[in-house]
């Protein structure tokens, strides 16, 4: 995106919300989000609400909110493009000095943002909430959320901060960096802490979702997963190098093996365990061939230079198309 075609900044604060049916959150969203709004920030504000291809009636609240308070904004796209492309469209909006990003789910609590404004006047460019506690959620995600994000700083081409999601404060600086990112597989996460600059976290403790169930069942995750990883890093790629080298060494192992065998037992046996070994390369192989059709599949979308998203209708207080 060119930079002279970005909306200029003329508020203090604009607020991204992703809604993927949200109908039940809605009524408890709006006013908790508006009261921190207005301590953090008086009435110079704006609430960014992206309808992300909801089947509930979550737009049709989104719209009667618009209309009755001048501080929303809403977005509704043409279909659901998941919630990292909600985010991007909702950005885009964007006409704050600050941007905060947050879920409609109240999970990570509003009232954190008086909070996270005084340590940006202290000069942050990025507060980001990092999570202490994660109550209501299984062992499983806990346990797999944890590595993935060890996983991602160990592997990852940047630092990244761990048992962080998307909950965050940035400035018009590091929002401006993110305008000019053209990537199409989206992981906001990342790109914000690829930025740099000065980055701090807030800890918090993470509530319980109040309404509705979550939008990421474990598929979706495992994407989510894939897409942070093929977006910041080469090891995978490097993976299937080093695993073709350490089945190099290990064939050698196996040739030596063979051939003491044929010279002083006369037999070679093990037919069976022959078959477990050839299994065993081939599934290393088709793991190496699948990972590089990974990246080339991402390169693949990239190439296509398609929008990011549709946007059917825009709904404001003095304005609705």
């Amino acid at each position: 995106m060119d930079q002279s075609s970005f909306p200029k900044a003329s508020l203090g604060l604009s607020v991204v919300v992703p809604c993927h049916n949200e109908a039940g959150a809605m009524p408890l969203l709006l006013p908790r989000l508006s009261a921190a709004c207005r301590i953090a920030a008086g009435e110079d504000f704006e609430i960014v609400l992206v309808d992300d291809g909801s089947s509930d009636p979550t737009w049709v609240m989104i719209e009667k909110a618009a209309a009755a308070d001048s501080h929303i904004v809403g977005v509704n796209l043409a279909r659901r493009y998941g919630q990292q492309i909600a985010l991007s469209a909702g950005l885009s909006y964007c006409r704050g000095e600050r941007i905060l990003i947050i879920d409609a789910d109240l999970q990570d609590p509003p009232e954190l943002l008086p909070e996270m404004m005084r340590m940006m006047d202290q000069g942050a460019d990025v507060v980001y909430g990092q999570r202490r506690t994660r109550p209501g959620e299984g062992r499983f995600k806990l346990i797999s959320a944890a590595l993935f994000y060890r996983l991602m700083r160990a592997i990852g081409d940047h630092s990244m901060p761990t048992d962080a999601g998307d909950f965050r404060l940035m400035n018009r600086r590091v929002w401006e960096v993110l305008q000019r990112m053209p990537e199409r597989q989206r992981y906001l996460r990342g790109m914000v802490a690829w930025v740099g600059l000065r980055q701090v976290p807030l800890l918090y403790d993470r509530a319980v979702r109040i309404k509705g169930r979550s939008n990421y069942p474990f598929a979706r995750m495992l994407h989510f997963a894939m897409d942070g990883l093929t977006s910041f890093s080469v090891v995978p790629l490097r993976l299937s190098l080093w695993l073709s080298l350490a089945c190099g060494a290990l064939s050698l192992l196996l040739l030596l093996y063979v051939g003491l065998s044929w010279l002083f037992l006369g037999t070679i046996k093990g037919w069976t365990s022959l078959a477990c070994i050839m299994l065993f390369f081939f599934g290393l192989q088709f793991f190496a061939i699948g990972m590089i059709g990974e990246y080339v599949g991402r390169i693949y979308l990239e190439s296509k230079q398609r929008p990011l998203f549709v946007v059917d209708r825009v709904a404001s207080s003095n304005k609705s198309s």
